[in-house]
């Protein structure tokens, strides 16, 4: 099995070595082994043996050309593909396709990899042929994986290696129940060869020295998504959401925000009359509100027309309290113009996700 992978690692390496573009490129090829962290018991019957995979990427350099790639210290980004045995034939196999930063440190010998993606599961949820899978109620879904990694590039002919360890995480967002979802930690190990190495290249340094100063900014967005409440076989419901918030940019990389959301989980108005029907001893009123009200603190992380940001909230308004007062977002955002924007995130609370929100916004 292991030979297997290796031979698939040094053909990916071999495959793409046959070409040198030039040196604005490299590929990598990893091999990983590692656990599921059972962070739910009630996904520990799906554990029976350490999953392994291999994690293929094609990364594009980046010198200085533009002023956010000297801020960071000239990172990557490309394109990556992973495949994961679970080593359990009730949870099956996972093929994933991601989008992908590399960020560089200690003299460019520790790369952290962000990776974004989706996945697609072999053998979900199905209640005749595989009740027993928890984790997955369907066979698309969000990924999202972190490599660290010691990486040395370009020892012999073009040829180097990495290895460190790796984060993944499977999870539909409540798209449909189950979603127990995933995590593996991982150790891995691979090669890295890197195109045109006979070319000169040098990293154009930031000679922008002026102090970054950016008014108040006020922003509005409206979000929706689709979700499931986590009782197995109920329907899919439409998810609204809608923010106001205001934004300090204090540097060219960061601004902190604060602000106010409006939300209307559909799904919950659902639940709310199964279980007063259901479970009559709760005394719960079928006629409760579902909407809910919180406010919010957050950073946005500003890269070039792309931006990442996490935000931290606490529910004001909460009739029904299914999921506890604080929830947290995850997402990122991609600037059309200065003014306009699409974003793309997960609502969370603590470990279990609540929805994977797609919306437009404004930015004045």
């Amino acid at each position: 099995m292991r030979a297997r992978y290796f031979c698939i690692l040094l053909f990916s390496i071999t495959l793409f070595a046959q070409e040198s573009p030039d040196g604005k490129f490299s590929v990598d090829a990893n091999y990983f082994y590692g656990n599921i962290v059972p962070h739910r018991k009630s996904i520990q019957h799906l554990i029976t043996a350490h999953p392994v995979g291999i994690i293929i990427g094609f990364n594009r350099k980046t010198f200085g050309d533009e002023k956010w790639q000297a801020r960071y210290n000239y990172p990557d980004y490309g394109l990556s593909f992973h495949y994961q045995n679970m080593r359990n034939e009730t949870l099956g196999d996972m093929y994933g396709f991601y989008g992908h930063y590399n960020f560089y440190f200690l003299q460019r010998l520790l790369m952290l990899r962000v990776g974004q993606g989706i996945a697609y599961n072999t053998n979900p949820y199905d209640k005749e042929t595989n009740f027993r899978n928890n984790a997955y109620g369907q066979h698309l879904m969000p990924s999202t994986y972190f490599m660290l990694n010691f990486n040395k590039a370009n020892i012999w002919e073009g040829l180097g290696v990495q290895a460190g360890m790796v984060f993944i995480h499977h999870s539909n967002a409540s798209m449909k129940s189950p979603n127990t979802s995933t995590n593996t930690f991982a150790v891995n190990v691979g090669l890295n060869y890197s195109f045109g190495r006979g070319e000169e290249r040098r990293y154009v340094p930031e000679t922008d020295t002026i102090k970054f100063s950016e008014p108040i900014k006020f922003n509005f967005t409206f979000k929706g998504g689709l979700n499931q409440s986590d009782v197995i076989g109920s329907k899919q419901y439409p998810y609204y959401a809608f923010s106001g918030y205001i934004d300090k940019r204090w540097s060219c990389k960061s601004a902190f925000q604060l602000g106010a959301d409006v939300f209307w989980p559909k799904y919950l108005k659902e639940f709310i009359h199964y279980k007063s029907v259901a479970y009559p001893e709760e005394h719960v009123d079928g006629n409760t509100d579902y909407k809910k009200v919180g406010v919010f603190v957050g950073h946005e992380l500003f890269i070039n027309s792309l931006s990442v940001e996490a935000q931290v909230g606490f529910y004001v308004y909460e009739p029904f309290n299914s999921t506890g007062r604080l929830y947290q977002r995850i997402g990122a955002k991609y600037y059309f113009t200065d003014e306009i924007f699409s974003t793309i995130g997960l609502k969370t609370h603590a470990a279990k996700a609540e929805v994977m929100e797609v919306g437009i916004g404004i930015r004045l």
